[in-house]
């Protein structure tokens, strides 16, 4: 007993036990009901713009045409018996392969080396900006620049420019021997009826080629003066308007010369000696051509390079996925730099102090790291690739069209052009069941990412 106890003081009192806490209720319910709330327009949404389609598109793809039979896995196997439908499945495999593949690569490559410039974020603004407009503008854009005529298609205009630099085309593809004329057709060029001798001056006249289309370095044409053991003649634009204006079969003042214009002295098959006529159109070949017969080859009249079918059957899906690359490198692109820039700047310099070259630390750190950022740019592109619709559609003629084909198209085509609904919903089904593994694979690795 204490002092305190035995002085007769009181205790103190016990404090009280604290009161259990209430549980807190919202004036509207309970959090879950809240919440419910909040979701179910979204909720509404998803099931009439997203679960429904999808289950009534399921649906119907076990129907006929018309809708009110059942045809069970028929529609199903004319995906791998119908010609259309598996032209569009192997070009989607195309697509898949190469346009993601081309599309990162490219990024990745544009996000490095952007890294060191000054200008390296207007570049990758101007890279970015086709992303701003839509499928359809893009579509339009590239059916212009894969113009077949180089005037209007700016990627024949650049092939035939390059081609001609190398290959100088023919200034007189449309000339041809007029009335009276001593030039017969020979393997697709022109022949003289009778062979030549020296001192004699030949007239290799020709009609065909508008003023216009000359060569810009063609002269007035004359009349070559014979020459002893030589043979001369003259090649030219023998234009005769009418009666009176201008002499058939003679050179006028106002006639230009062949410029440039091959002749060749055939004799027994051979040629034996060949010229190219000058800016006025005259020629001179030498005593051995004597006997000879003169010959204006074919090369003289091939049709000018008019550059590649760049919508032909042959090249209109690299074509597109060209056009795609354009529009979708630069998403590549900016998620990629996204990227690079979390790398350890460390990691980079060590390995150029330890003596690695850039290519080295490109190809054995900076990509290693970007790994993660690359798979998800090739994935959510491959997503994308699976779907493509209008740029096929835009692009490609007509004429080229069922070759050019993907899944999507088909789709259309055989739900809206041949009356088929039951064979397009078995399409769509196909394409969820294509794009619903690389989905998660790609939701896997962004959780991975978010872990770490």
């Amino acid at each position: 007993m204490t002092s305190a106890t035995a002085a007769g003081a009181s205790p103190a009192p016990a404090s009280p036990a604290p009161a259990a806490p209430r549980g807190r209720k919202s004036v509207t319910g309970t959090r879950k009901l809240v919440a419910a709330l909040f979701l179910l327009p979204a909720l509404v949404l998803l099931g009439a713009l997203v679960v429904y389609p999808i289950g009534y598109s399921i649906v119907r793809s076990f129907y006929d045409s018309s809708g009110d039979h059942f045809a069970g896995f028929d529609n199903y196997r004319a995906l791998f018996t119908d010609d259309g439908i598996r032209t569009a499945l192997k070009n989607n495999v195309i697509w898949v392969v190469f346009a993601p593949t081309v599309a990162t690569a490219l990024g990745l490559v544009f996000a490095v080396l952007t890294e060191r410039v000054r200008w390296g974020t207007a570049f990758k603004l101007v890279v970015f900006m086709p992303m701003a407009i839509s499928m359809l503008a893009a579509g339009i854009i590239f059916r212009l620049v894969y113009d077949q005529d180089p005037d209007k298609g700016v990627a024949n205009a650049v092939w035939v420019g390059v081609h001609d630099t190398f290959a100088q085309s023919s200034a007189f593809p449309k000339a041809h021997p007029g009335r009276n004329s001593p030039l017969a057709p020979d393997h697709g060029g022109f022949l003289t009826t009778a062979p030549v001798h020296t001192g004699q001056w030949v007239a290799l006249p020709l009609v065909g080629v508008a003023p216009d289309q000359m060569p810009d370095g063609a002269k007035r044409a004359v009349r070559a003066n014979p020459e002893p053991g030589k043979i001369t003649g003259t090649a030219w634009q023998d234009f005769t308007r009418g009666k009176g204006v201008g002499t058939l079969g003679g050179v006028d003042a106002s006639e230009l010369g062949y410029d440039g214009m091959r002749v060749e002295a055939v004799k027994d098959g051979k040629v034996v000696a060949s010229a190219k006529a000058a800016a006025d159109g005259t020629f001179t070949l030498p005593a051995e051509a004597d006997g000879a017969r003169l010959r204006l080859p074919a090369e003289n009249f091939k049709a000018p390079y008019n550059g590649v079918d760049w919508l032909g059957p042959s090249l209109v899906t690299p074509a597109i996925i060209g056009a795609y690359v354009w529009m979708w490198a630069g998403f590549a692109m900016v998620l990629i730099a996204a990227g690079l820039a979390g790398v350890p700047r460390e990691l980079l310099e060590a390995a150029r102090v330890d003596g690695a070259n850039e290519w080295q630390v490109f190809r054995r750190i900076t990509v290693p790291l970007l790994a993660p950022v690359l798979a998800v740019v090739a994935v959510t592109l491959m997503i994308n690739v699976l779907k493509i619709f209008d740029l096929v559609f835009i692009i490609a003629p007509g004429s080229s069209q069922d070759d050019a084909n993907v899944l999507a198209l088909e789709l259309y085509r055989k739900g809206f052009s041949e009356g088929r609904p039951g064979v397009a919903s078995a399409i769509a089904v196909f394409l969820l069941l294509l794009v619903i593994p690389v989905m998660l694979f790609n939701m896997r690795r962004l959780r991975r990412e978010v872990r770490r």
